[in-house]
């Protein structure tokens, strides 16, 4: 009787174990998957934000960054004949912390799909803040049912430039040090003159402090409106110089098209396409390679790069966000593959776009001004501290001169 009574709970306990441990395996068993490998490593690189200045950076724009994707199957095989999704994410808002560019932040800076024939797709993108940025990758076969497809998140960390850390560092000792001084000139024993409210030192001082808080006021304010009116300049109207090549181009027995948005903002994604065909036919021409280059013209580095085919179209599509308020040119060169029938000399389309930027809002400007008044307010407090400490209790701090 009493076997009988045990017998239920423990095959129970048993059956769970069992579907325990299948689901275990299960989960422990070879998955498809996409790895992510980046040129250079991505501890070598550095945000666009400072890499070009001479104080911060080499005093030059590096190359983008080279992102490759692979897609493996659950054998650890790369996959063939796939198509590849690629989203790329910004680091998100932290308005605390903002970074040089808070515009762009949890913004999508990239949306392309291309042919993968060896499961693996290559783009080069300039990063332009520190942060972990998300990927969202997608892969699906370009024959029906060939594997099942593949939806992987994966995350790309940009470490800040160092050097900015040691310079906010000494600006940070500065502004301490400028506090403190001024704590231990108010806290210290000086004679008030008939008529005063305060003696001259501390005048002097109280009334630097106000000069300076002005100035640091007007300087925050008036270089964010000129910034704002200088990037907005392009989006107004301001002649962008002409690519020297046509949007759309028929030669050698093809036709090649440039088409999308003709102007941008910054912070928001531009919409372009590139499409190639037979202009006798009309029908796509699939066995090309297509090579897009999209370039900054005031200091000529490249923002995007992606070398692929076009899809069964004859189409590229992709969205590419562009983060600096200057003209950029966007140039598409098609070359025939290595095994096409029909062989040909390259030739490009390009169309010169207009980006229109976007000042950093008035709570970014003061939460850094708030940041570095309560750094020198600190130093105050304890420079009055200080004095407090080493001078003597007996008698008042501040005497008044009798004439």
């Amino acid at each position: 009787m009493t076997l009988f009574k045990w017998s239920k709970p423990i095959g129970a306990i048993c059956a769970i174990a069992i579907i325990l441990y299948g689901w275990i395996g299960l989960a422990q068993s070879p998955q498809p998957s996409v790895r992510l490998t980046t040129n250079p490593p991505i501890n070598q690189v550095r945000p666009l934000e400072a890499e070009a200045t001479t104080v911060l950076g080499s005093g030059h724009y590096n190359p983008p960054v080279q992102l490759m994707l692979q897609a493996f199957d659950a054998q650890g095989q790369s996959l063939k004949d796939a198509k590849i999704h690629l989203q790329l994410f910004t680091p998100p808002k932290n308005p605390w912390f903002t970074t040089d560019f808070p515009i762009v932040e949890g913004t999508k800076l990239l949306d392309i799909e291309g042919n993968a024939p060896t499961g693996q797709l290559q783009v080069q993108q300039t990063l332009p803040i520190r942060g972990t940025y998300q990927l969202l990758v997608a892969v699906t076969p370009l024959v029906a049912n060939a594997f099942e497809p593949i939806k992987q998140t994966l995350t790309l960390t940009l470490p800040e430039n160092p050097l900015k850390f040691r310079y906010f560092g000494i600006l940070v000792v500065i502004l301490l040090a400028v506090g403190l001084l001024g704590g231990w000139v108010i806290g210290g024993r000086q004679a008030i003159q008939p008529g005063e409210i305060a003696p001259q030192q501390v005048r002097l001082l109280l009334s630097g402090l106000i000069v300076v808080a002005i100035a640091a006021l007007l300087w925050v304010n008036i270089s964010a409106e000129l910034a704002e009116s200088h990037m907005s300049m392009p989006g107004m109207g301001e002649e962008v110089p002409s690519s020297g090549k046509p949007a759309k181009l028929q030669s050698q027995g093809l036709y090649m098209q440039l088409s999308g948005d003709k102007s941008a903002t910054v912070g928001q994604p531009a919409k372009l396409q590139v499409s190639v065909s037979d202009p006798k036919t009309s029908q796509p021409v699939t066995d090309v390679v297509l090579k897009v280059t999209t370039t900054q013209l005031e200091n000529n580095w490249v923002a995007f790069a992606y070398e692929g085919t076009p899809d069964s179209n004859g189409k590229l599509a992709w969205e590419q966000e562009f983060f600096d308020g200057a003209p950029h040119s966007v140039v598409v060169e098609v070359a025939p593959q290595a095994k096409a029938k029909e062989q040909f000399q390259p030739f490009q389309v390009a169309e010169n776009i207009p980006v229109e930027g976007v000042a950093p809002p008035m709570a970014v400007r003061l939460i850094s001004l708030t940041y570095f008044t309560g750094i020198v307010v600190i130093g105050l407090l304890l420079g009055l501290w200080l004095r407090h400490r080493q001078t003597p209790r007996t008698g008042l701090t501040w005497k008044r001169s009798v004439s």
